[in-house]
């Protein structure tokens, strides 16, 4: 059965059940809106195509016959997500309920595309071959690939405009990536999809709007409102890292000067750093250490970081009043030496209520960010909707 023919009560009914399951029909009518005429008629052909199964009894004690529990069937299918940093890959193979399987890492020996390409499609290869062999041979079958990628990505479009790591520029990599595994491949940018793993089983559960905040070689967000991630009418939504703030005129990886990026990114925090100190050879663990020992120079590089990045979450949380904004990223490892700063600023500009949102410290190793990319693929099989993903999974 073709879940994208099936009528949207098929994809309500599914969603219900992954994020509030195991349900009763009628449980599932309530929640959904649908009828119980209409949950049978839909619950039929997934019962059929093994989507879902019957557990049993739900125990109720109303009189009568026990109303049947129906759940999703983990097994039924495999999604594999795969993140794309400058120098490795991470992927994870995970079940229908995003449950991971297998995990592995790959590095990247070279930027060139169809380098890249034939990497993913030998670490594809091999979580395959891993989740199988973990699973008795009888492991799910893969039904597609989630992909993402730091940048500008036209995730329906498949094609990665821009990605300022990698310096490619209008690559189609949804198709490139498809023909080489063989495999349905959907792209994004790996913040979004890393909001949309929050959302379906990490610090955004049950909430019905927030936004994941990520620092690191870029500065990015991702945001979700009414349950559903936000991708904008032209792929590029809650560019944090892009949003200007006063103070400076250092040069962002995109080309224009100002932004919370160019201030606050782990490699701009170095290049001020070595300015200040004029040690050129100066690595991230380096400043961080030279910071926290006391030095001055230093540790006013941190400060006006952690103030970019107060000015920015506070315009988000002006802008879309979210209930919890989650701060990630590998940056996060230094937080110590900005938070105080971030905190403080954002204290200052969040307007009225909008102060009120919690701030949450959340850091997460890549191979989650990877799961965020099988977690978007599944989403993508589930409610292939514009304009953002849909519904949530609760894990």
């Amino acid at each position: 059965m073709n879940l994208s023919r099936q009528p949207p009560s098929a994809t309500l009914v599914l969603q219900a059940l992954l994020t509030q399951g195991p349900l009763t029909r009628a449980e599932l009518g309530r929640r959904t809106g649908l009828s119980s005429g209409a949950v049978t008629k839909v619950s039929a052909p997934l019962l059929d195509d093994g989507w879902i199964t019957e557990l049993g009894p739900a125990g109720d004690r109303q009189p009568g016959r026990p109303a049947t529990l129906v759940a999703v069937r983990p097994e039924r299918a495999g999604f594999i997500g795969i993140k794309i940093t400058s120098d490795e890959l991470i992927g994870m193979l995970v079940d229908l309920t995003a449950a991971p399987l297998a995990t592995r890492r790959a590095p990247l020996r070279s930027r060139d595309v169809g380098t890249v390409v034939r990497a993913v499609a030998q670490l594809v290869g091999a979580l395959r071959g891993q989740g199988a062999r973990g699973a008795g041979e009888s492991g799910p079958a893969v039904h597609s690939v989630g992909v993402t990628v730091s940048g500008d990505v036209d995730g329906p479009g498949g094609t990665v405009r821009y990605s300022p790591f990698l310096d490619w520029h209008g690559v189609r990599l949804a198709a490139l990536v498809e023909e080489a595994t063989g495999i349905a491949t959907v792209i994004d940018n790996d913040v979004r999809a890393l909001t949309v793993a929050e959302q379906w089983f990490g610090a955004g559960v049950g909430l019905s709007s927030f936004a994941l905040v990520t620092v690191g070689a870029g500065v990015g967000c991702g945001i979700s409102l009414h349950g559903r991630v936000v991708s904008g009418a032209y792929g590029v939504s809650g560019e944090l890292g892009h949003l200007p703030v006063s103070g400076t005129e250092r040069v962002c990886t995109c080309g224009n000067t100002g932004c919370v990026e160019a201030v606050a990114s782990t490699q701009a925090i170095v290049d001020q750093v070595r300015e200040q100190t004029g040690d050129g050879t100066l690595s991230l663990s380096g400043a961080v250490r030279l910071a926290r020992s006391g030095d001055a120079a230093a540790r006013e590089v941190f400060t006006r970081a952690g103030r970019a990045l107060g000015l920015g979450i506070a315009s988000v949380a002006n802008l879309i009043g979210p209930e919890r904004v989650i701060i990630s990223g590998e940056g996060v490892a230094a937080y110590d030496l900005f938070s105080d700063e971030i905190r403080r600023t954002f204290a200052d500009q969040a307007f009225g209520a909008a102060a009120g949102c919690e701030l949450l410290v959340r850091p997460l190793p890549f191979e989650a960010w990877a799961r965020g990319g099988a977690a978007m693929a599944a989403h993508r099989l589930l409610a292939p909707l514009p304009g953002g993903y849909g519904g949530a999974a609760r894990h």
